[in-house]
């Protein structure tokens, strides 16, 4: 159950940003568009690329030495240094959605959802890289919980997005409330850095 909630927690704090992709379901969520395929798709891709990057990293992991884990563990402190600075930086970012309403066919949202999605290096870097750098050291069912955890982050998330997008929307502009949201991703990040800072420092012991 920790695995769980650790992956959910972890999961949620990468995928609350404001980013193209979060925009894009907000705005087909305001012009009551083929939401639920949208949301279905951006959950299904996230729970693909998560899984990809647990396995690939548990897969690949056995061919590691220490050296090689010293370098992986410092690329990931790099990049989580780089992403809460990023989310401080984002502070004062104001977000303006397009609700102008456009007649648009199944497989055009579609492509364009998918585009969205795997088109954004970010996806990449959080899901595949991040969560599979991170597990790497789990035994294998616990992997799979954080996975778990993780993925069910992102499903519950685009939905409340995508259908409840016209109360998010008045929220989704205020700096006040992205600040709140940062201060906990901030915090939280925080405290994985310093997890992964200890675990680095082991290797020196």
């Amino acid at each position: 159950m920790e695995f769980i909630l650790l992956g959910f927690f972890t999961g949620l704090s990468l995928i609350l940003a404001i980013g193209a992709q979060n925009i894009f379901v907000i705005e087909q969520g305001l012009k009551k568009q083929f939401v639920f395929i949208v949301c279905l798709v951006c959950s299904l891709s996230d729970l693909l690329l998560i899984f990809s990057g647990i396995l690939l990293f548990h897969f690949f992991h056995q061919y590691l030495n220490l050296f090689v884990e010293l370098i992986l563990n410092i690329l990931l402190i790099i990049f989580l240094i780089y992403f809460i600075y990023s989310k401080i930086k984002s502070f004062k970012i104001n977000i303006n959605f397009n609700s102008e309403i456009k007649d648009i066919s199944r497989t055009e949202i579609l492509l364009k959802t998918l585009g969205f999605t795997y088109l954004n290096a970010h996806v990449y870097s959080d899901t595949v890289f991040f969560l599979g750098n991170f597990s790497k050291n789990f035994l294998l069912d616990e992997k799979i919980y954080f996975g778990i955890g993780a993925s069910i982050a992102s499903f519950i998330f685009f939905f409340l997005l995508g259908y409840l997008s016209v109360y998010f929307s008045r929220y989704a502009q205020s700096n006040k409330a992205w600040k709140y949201i940062n201060v906990f991703i901030i915090g939280f990040m925080s405290l994985l850095t310093i997890y992964i800072v200890k675990e680095t420092i082991y290797f020196f012991n």
